[in-house]
């Protein structure tokens, strides 16, 4: 019922499907970009209402709208039903891809003009829509939409279909920028009036960058959108100095509030981290001191267990004692049993045979394997046939019976009932025992036999 594999967390295809997730001690040693880069990894794994469960050192960071903390403690999350960041999942196979200057390229999908209504979507397309281009979230190109001449050109060197790559210099950092804000607020981003310079005069560009949700087969993938914001003529009088120290100002300008918004976001990040730091050193000390009081309940079981082991032993011996007593005392038995040379029966209120001696065996036919059977199924020497009828009336009457019987090999034995009582003198059996009387009964029928010889020669 259990499937065992090995599986590389960021090079394997995920499992799918799964109700628990457990991914324990294992982030801590991954880096942070990774790190975010495996919870949408994981969302995407789990079933609705799948349970995360992380180490005690490890926390989902800002995938909140992935995952709910169902016991912090615990470090035990619920998978949200519908995440935000369900789309932007980067599996696997693209942790460990080629750098950015060496993508490979990734050729946009062919359109079929196979009708008038293609052919005149694609000529609006071309000379009305904003220039547009369809990447995944690592910047390759899958789609070109309208005239991105202007915004975009082929890198020098090797053939490569990468966004950044092929940006025009003065876009490259608004690019970039702006598409790390759309992926990490996951709503549209643009940045307004981007100067474009040419020889006769200045135009601006609006770069617009949003994350797709819909349709599924877009689910995850952005859109970048190139729109005309205007132009403006240069000056004629204006010199190449002033000019250009006029566009280095602004270059600037730029650059220092685009520094101070860095500043911001990476105060903003620090702050989190934190918090996040605070928190984790407040669970720290919790989990110390559980460690802690853990320590000290196991030392007092340690104890405990020390003291029991002790008085075991003392119970032990105490056993091995008794059991020494009783061994000699039935040792002491057999041998009074033997020595008496008194052929002994043991019964049980069933009349089943409890105990015997080895003299019985000479009278009834007993082996170790009739112990526990009853005396009606055992067969015996004596020409008596009311052994069985005698034994409950022993039980019943309490009162001691003697007979005097003989066996088929013309022997002679006494026998005696009496009950069997316990050491809180409660009836549990009966006792027979048979005395020998072959000897005596032999010198009783001699002496008949002289008394009748001389009374009939009296008689004469």
């Amino acid at each position: 019922m259990i499937n065992f594999a090995s599986q590389n967390l960021i090079m394997d295809p995920p499992f799918t499907k799964l109700d628990i997730l457990t991914c324990r001690n294992l982030l801590i040693y991954l880096a942070p970009e990774l790190q975010k880069k495996l919870f949408p990894l994981f969302h995407y794994s789990l079933n609705p209402g799948g349970i995360l469960f992380l180490g005690s050192a490890e926390s989902i960071g800002g995938f909140t709208d992935l995952f709910a903390s169902d016991h912090s403690k615990s470090r035990i999350f619920l998978r949200q039903h519908s995440g935000t960041r369900g789309g932007a999942i980067e599996f696997p196979s693209a942790f460990v891809g080629a750098p950015l200057h060496e993508s490979k390229r990734i050729r946009p999908p062919v359109i079929n003009p196979d009708s008038l209504q293609t052919l005149a979507e694609q000529w609006l397309l071309q000379h009305h829509a904003p220039a547009a281009v369809l990447v995944n979230n690592q910047g390759d190109i899958l789609f070109v939409s309208g005239r991105t001449g202007r915004y975009l050109e082929p890198a020098s060197g090797k053939a490569n279909w990468n966004v950044f790559a092929m940006t025009r210099e003065v876009l490259r950092y608004e690019l970039s920028r702006t598409f790390q804000k759309a992926r990490s607020h996951h709503e549209p981003v643009t940045s307004r009036r981007i100067e474009l310079d040419s020889d006769k005069s200045t135009s601006f560009v609006s770069l617009t960058v949003q994350i797709l949700n819909a349709p599924r087969a877009l689910s995850g993938l952005a859109m970048i959108v190139f729109t005309e914001a205007g132009h403006a003529l240069k000056e004629k009088g204006e010199s190449p100095k002033k000019t250009s120290a006029k566009g280095h100002a602004l270059e600037l300008e730029q650059e220092l509030l685009h520094a101070r918004e860095e500043i911001q976001s990476t105060r903003e990040e620090m702050q989190t981290s934190q918090e996040e730091l605070k928190s984790m050193n407040e669970e720290l000390q919790s989990a110390n001191e559980e460690l802690q009081s853990t320590n000290e309940e196991l030392t007092t079981s340690k104890e405990e267990m020390q003291s029991l082991n002790e008085e075991l032993q003392t119970v032990n011996a105490e056993l091995q004692q008794k059991l020494d007593e009783l061994s000699a005392a039935s040792n002491d038995m057999r041998n009074l049993l033997n020595s008496t040379e008194i052929a002994t029966i043991f019964l049980d209120n069933a009349l089943c045979v409890r105990r015997f001696t080895a003299q019985a065996t000479a009278i009834i036919k007993l082996i170790p394997g009739d112990i526990g059977r009853p005396v009606t199924d055992l067969v015996s020497n004596l020409l008596y046939s009311g052994l069985a009828e005698d034994a409950r009336e022993e039980l019943r009457t309490l009162a001691p019976i003697e007979k005097t019987l003989e066996t088929h090999d013309g022997r002679w034995f006494a026998m005696r009932l009496m009950p069997y009582r316990t050491m809180d003198n409660r009836i549990d059996g009966v006792v027979i025992t048979f005395t020998d009387m072959t000897a005596v009964k032999k010198l009783e029928a001699k002496l008949r036999a002289k008394v009748d010889s001389s009374e009939r020669k009296q008689a004469k």
